[in-house]
């Protein structure tokens, strides 16, 4: 172990162990318990300002300065998040403290935890063999992903997915679009069906939704996939007819065979893990101030040794053949530390609800196309968890209901006959929270790592807002109004 990871351990060790004796603790839990100060309603708008600046800068500094960005896009995430948090923690003190604690111990760790572990035994799975990248087969390579989504959640689909659709098409002169409607069906709209695919949902979930209540959005993911993976298979035959056909030659042709298949295995246990933390409930615990729930922890130290057991276990020759490598997942790491830190005052505003600086928003919301729209929008770039959670309170808080009413009407498998207008609300707001994501490259987790994987791979992946003005508001914006019109 090398100095740097020596030094890491050492300071996570102390501030963890040893601080609270020094009596931050106790300045953190007065910020957790001060109930004059409620931040949401006054934070103004203009505090969001950061939170701008970086996504500004994951925007155009690729474009303007590209080698800069390559060597120094930590310190940018960095620049920013220092910019929010030390006039944050000026203002506030030991509330500001505790919410930093708040966002990084219980959003942000697990966040990282979940993708690391996803990644790294996912990059030991190998489909090996001569995939040729023709229309049809990227189509059913998508359509598998999309599938597989929201049973090992749209992370997990993503990355056993996009390897296998990228060395299939290397002979390719335009791959961009393959990508995108990779982001567009794996990497969110086909994580609807279960908690286990999309954030939000499983959010949904631990508040009382029933598991297989998803499964009744299959009409609309139905629709939205294949009116998707039709505009994705007239595209590419354009494309492919306009390249010539990819010939293989005999030496090329390799039968098709998985390697490192065992990490299937480790994969179904990250799922296990995920469901086990969202079932079983053993109290929690308090650290500096933050209250953790004990089964959360053991499903991210569970995550952590499923990963391990894939490195282990993995042989190096499949993760060189599988061109794996660790920048992807420090791309994330590092962009999303500032993205975390800098959309404290967005979520603390959103969260506020009527209270709050986004209070005409949020009293306008009223129809489920409204709230699919309103929860959808503010989803492409805002965590979608949270957002999904702010309008399933606004939803219950509208018609005058409580959770545990709801909670008992699903259980019974009646919401549908007692609560039948909550439910239309609710049904507008997953798909807004799900399909939105795919909106911007930070409106899901897996969009950037898949972007990022796509570039290490040597496709030219457009920017920010290439990606949101030359592909999802021409193509997904006109397919949600016609799901919105037929479903809601």
């Amino acid at each position: 172990m090398n100095q740097r990871y020596r030094m890491i351990l050492l300071v996570f060790f102390i501030f963890t162990f040893f601080l609270p004796l020094t009596g931050l603790d106790d300045i953190v839990l007065a910020g957790d318990q001060n109930a004059s100060i409620h931040l949401g309603s006054e934070l103004p708008l203009w505090s969001a300002i950061p939170f701008v600046g970086i996504l500004l800068s994951i925007a155009v500094f690729p474009l303007i300065a590209p080698h800069f960005w390559h060597h120094h896009f930590p310190k940018v995430s960095a620049a920013w998040a220092l910019i929010f948090a030390i006039p944050f923690l000026f203002v506030y003190t030991g509330q500001a403290i505790h919410e930093i604690l708040h966002i990084y111990l219980l959003d942000y760790i697990p966040f990282i935890i979940l993708l690391w572990g996803l990644f790294t035994i996912s990059g030991g799975i190998y489909v090996k063999g001569s995939l040729k990248g023709t229309p049809i087969l990227n189509t059913f390579l998508i359509l598998i992903g999309t599938a597989l989504a929201s049973w090992v959640g749209t992370t997990g689909a993503a990355m056993i997915m996009i390897r296998p659709l990228i060395r299939a098409n290397a002979e390719r002169k335009h791959k961009v679009h393959l990508i995108v409607f990779f982001i567009f069906l794996v990497a969110n709209i086909g994580g609807t069906l279960t908690p286990l695919g999309d954030p939000p949902l499983f959010l949904g979930f631990l508040h009382g939704v029933s598991f297989f209540w998803t499964i009744s959005l299959f009409p609309e993911l139905f629709t939205t996939a294949v009116i998707l993976l039709a505009i994705f298979f007239i595209w590419d035959s354009i494309l492919y007819r306009k390249e010539g056909p990819i010939e293989l030659k005999p030496k090329d042709k390799v039968p098709l065979k998985i390697e490192g298949a065992f990490n299937f295995i480790f994969l179904l246990g990250v799922v296990s893990g995920v469901l086990f933390s969202g079932i079983v409930h053993l109290g929690e615990v308090t650290v500096l101030g933050i209250h953790m729930h004990i089964q959360g922890i053991i499903r991210d130290v569970w995550i952590i040794f499923m990963g391990l057991l894939s490195l282990k276990f993995t042989s190096q020759y499949i993760r060189e053949e599988n061109e794996f490598s660790w920048f992807p997942i420090k791309e994330v790491a590092y962009l999303f530390a500032g993205i975390f830190m800098t959309i404290i005052p967005a979520l603390a505003i959103l969260k506020a609800g009527e209270q709050g600086a986004m209070a005409l928003l949020i009293k306008a919301v009223e129809t489920p196309q409204q709230f699919f729209w309103v929860t959808g929008a503010l989803s492409s770039f805002l965590d979608n968890a949270p957002t999904y959670l702010t309008f399933f309170n606004t939803a219950l808080g509208k018609l005058g209901l409580a959770e545990p009413a709801i909670r008992e009407a699903f259980a019974a498998g009646t919401i549908s006959s007692s609560f039948p207008e909550f439910e239309r609300l609710l049904v507008g707001i997953s798909l807004g929270a799900v399909f939105m994501g795919a909106n911007t490259y930070i409106g899901n987790a897996p969009n950037f790592m898949v972007k990022s994987i796509a570039e290490q791979s040597g496709v030219k992946m457009p920017s920010f807002f290439g990606y949101m003005f030359k592909y999802s508001i021409p193509i997904l914006i006109p397919v949600f109004f016609i799901i919105a019109l037929i479903f809601m």
